[in-house]
Formats: structure tokens, sequence, C-alpha cells
């Protein structure tokens, strides 16, 4: 693994063994959005969030916002 600086969401997509590409294509948001939140440069807007939880509970069914973001 990398030593690059990594969110909550960056971690839990390595934990998972899953590319930001992945949720690149699950989503359809821009590959630097995901990039952005996966490093913490960017918070997302309440419309992405709901894009990305949709497709992290394809994987975690119990996956919450509070798992990912701190609003």
């Amino acid at each position: 693994m990398s030593s690059r600086k990594r969110g909550k969401l960056g971690k839990w997509l390595d934990k998972k063994g899953l590319k930001q590409e992945w949720l690149v294509k699950e989503t359809n948001l821009a590959r630097t959005t995901i990039s952005d939140i996966c490093t913490g440069k960017r918070d997302p807007s309440t419309s992405t969030v709901k894009k990305l939880m949709k497709a992290l509970r394809k994987v975690d069914k119990n996956a919450k916002v509070d798992d990912f973001f701190d609003f």
C-alpha cells in the first residue's frame, strides 16, 4: 500500500480492497471528485454523499454517513 494521505473513505476502500475507479463507476462522479474526497481535500455535497452512500451500501449495507464523514 502506498504512503499517500487517506481520509476515512479512502481507508475504507483500501480495507475492502476496492479502487477509487469502482466508486467513480458506481456513482458517476468525476474521478477528481472521488480522489479529493478520498484524500480529505474536499467535503462532499449532500447530493454527492447520497450517491456515495448508495454505492457503499452495495458492499456494506450497514454503512453510515458518520463512518466516512465528519459533518
